[in-house]
């Protein structure tokens, strides 16, 4: 072929996710100009915005929630005062979504097959229903409705998948991905981070992909999901009026992540009275609750009363007691540090390139990221230019995100159901919005490619190719996902199967599907 079919799944790859099946072209696309076609989603900074219809805003979805609770805290009420004697029936809700790591492959097949379906199925269970060592039903329920919670959550989860699924490329989503998992909270720390996590994702990180780093540290730390996930409600200044008046004192947990994962990075150069100082600098910052005193129940406020009076010394610095102010001046220096502009350069380059970041492209990143003043979009644009992010081979494991939207891509299965992908991930080990500490979920193949991570990849592949695969040529599907440059050795693997079913789950573990 004339045109570069291995810069193309490079393009595809490695900074996508994958080709498209059906009549897309993507790989012809890519090939006659590989770093225009992934840059060309770059021109395009509208197109990062997520907007569907139903998905509210994080102050309305605040308020959905206080009101959820009060119906539930009534009903429990209610039901108390009937039957005195009987312990009240769990309200829908309540239980925590758990993740489903300790089921059989069997169980992980049957469920994470279903992907193949465009159509949800009737006897699908529900993410909140499906807890670990939950007695099964004496009789089979009537069909309850979803919480406005789990609702929101599925609506949102169900928008990035079909945006993920459908985009031509996929640049500008695997930044949001990035970025999201940089400024990460957890959905599993209770309802109301649960519906804000799409939310927050939308509002505070999307904005910003192709915009200032600084614009979007603001954004993330002012959005009530990560001011309630690490506690900042709860931080009082010693010394302020609230503080005097209840005896509580700092949390210094949002602080602390600012620093340690959010700009300077372990190592940065700061100490533990830097923690404490930038907890109290930023003290007063919270969201209004269900009562609406401060303002309207959901939204980002700043609490003067809250608020640590007087001067605070950060990083040899000193800010006035200037308010609000005075923690968004400490937040604009944060991001303009040395330190960041290197902490974020090699993370930048650990996703997209290599395990261990070559240090000449580090070094490049670092220095436009400076010059720039942190511009995301020119950040993006360098390591597209790079050679190294090029010439490096297609080695790191695909998260089970990136694995199971690539193998909707390629199967050219538009997702209508959000939780079969939901379920898979949870499987997986990545639970959408959900990873175990503020750190986020892992970024490197070691950590996605544990033998028994890999059977259950296997066991989805398998499932898939058991539905699909009489309907599909996986040879047909290898020349949309890779054509000339895929692997010898992938060819004659999915030739020799002894079925097209066993041929497409072949295709879809081999190292053209599960590496970028």
């Amino acid at each position: 072929m004339a045109r570069d079919s291995q810069a193309a799944l490079v393009a595809l790859n490695r900074f996508g996710f994958g080709a498209r099946g059906g009549a897309s072209g993507d790989l012809i696309n890519a090939s006659s100009d590989p770093r225009g076609f992934v840059k060309a989603e770059l021109a395009r900074p509208n197109g990062v915005l997520l907007e569907a219809p139903g998905l509210q805003s994080t102050p309305q979805l605040g308020q959905a929630v206080f009101a959820y609770q009060d119906q539930v805290k009534q009903a429990r009420e209610a039901a108390k005062a009937a039957a005195p004697a009987e312990t009240p029936a769990q309200a829908p809700g309540d239980q925590k979504p758990g993740l489903r790591r300790n089921l059989s492959l069997n169980a992980a097949a049957e469920i994470s097959g279903q992907m193949a379906d465009a159509r949800p199925a009737e006897n699908t269970a529900r993410p909140e229903a499906m807890q670990p060592n939950a007695a099964p039903p004496a009789a089979k329920p009537a069909p309850q409705p979803l919480n406005v919670i789990q609702k929101t959550f599925r609506a949102e989860a169900l928008a990035r998948l079909q945006r993920a699924t459908l985009v031509e490329c996929g640049f500008t989503e695997r930044l949001v991905a990035f970025w999201s998992n940089h400024f990460c909270i957890s959905a599993s720390k209770g309802e109301l981070a649960r519906i804000w996590a799409g939310a927050f994702e939308r509002e505070a990180i999307r904005p910003h992909v192709l915009g200032r780093f600084a614009d979007m540290l603001r954004a993330v730390e002012q959005h009530p999901a990560m001011l309630f996930f690490l506690d900042n409600q709860q931080s009082l200044g010693p010394d302020s009026r609230a503080g005097q008046n209840r005896k509580r004192g700092l949390n210094e947990n949002l602080a602390r992540e600012i620093m340690e994962l959010h700009t300077l990075g372990v190592g940065g150069g700061y100490t533990q009275g830097d923690v404490t100082s930038l907890a109290r600098i930023i003290t007063g910052w919270t969201f209004a609750g269900r009562q609406g005193q401060l303002g309207t129940p959901g939204s980002f406020v700043f609490n003067t009363n809250a608020h640590q009076p007087g001067p605070q010394m950060l990083l040899g610095k000193t800010y006035e007691p200037t308010g609000l102010a005075q923690g968004e001046a400490a937040l604009a220096d944060l991001a303009r540090h040395p330190s960041t502009a290197n902490f974020i350069a090699a993370k930048f380059v650990r996703h997209f390139v290599a395990d261990d970041p070559p240090p000449a492209l580090v070094a490049r990143l670092r220095d436009v990221f400076v010059k720039t003043d942190g511009d995301l979009k020119a950040l993006a644009t360098a390591l597209v230019d790079s050679d190294e992010a090029w010439r490096a081979p297609l080695t790191k494991m695909r998260s089970p995100y990136d694995f199971l939207v690539a193998s909707g891509r390629l199967l050219a299965r538009v997702p209508e159901d959000p939780g079969l992908y939901l379920n898979s991930l949870n499987l997986l080990g990545q639970p959408l919005w959900s990873p175990a500490g503020p750190n986020g979920f892992p970024d490197t193949s070691a950590a996605w490619a544990a033998p028994e991570g890999m059977k259950l990849r296997l066991d989805i592949a398998a499932q898939l190719g058991a539905r699909l695969g009489n309907n599909i040529d996986p040879l047909d599907l290898l020349e949309f996902a890779a054509a000339d440059a895929a692997s010898i050795e992938t060819r004659k693997t999915i030739e020799r199967a002894e079925s097209r079913q066993q041929a497409l789950a072949l295709l879809l573990m081999s190292p053209e599907m599960q590496r970028r």
